[in-house]
């Protein structure tokens, strides 16, 4: 897993805590919650599916 991928993870995971959490009146904090949750869940897959198209290859010719 790349450093970018589980940054957005830890930062996914982080939004979902506050989104979860928080309070049912807390109005704009859980919306902000709600929606970085969304941004940084795409994030994270994005960096997961990009991070599989790279192939390393340990023996160098």
């Amino acid at each position: 897993m790349s450093k970018f991928a589980l940054s957005c993870l830890l930062l996914a995971s982080i939004c979902a805590a506050g989104a979860f959490l928080a309070p049912a009146d807390a109005g704009a904090l859980g919306v902000a919650s709600k929606g970085g949750l969304a941004l940084f869940g795409i994030l994270f897959v994005i960096a997961m599916l990009i991070g599989r198209r790279i192939k390393f290859d340990p023996v160098l010719r």
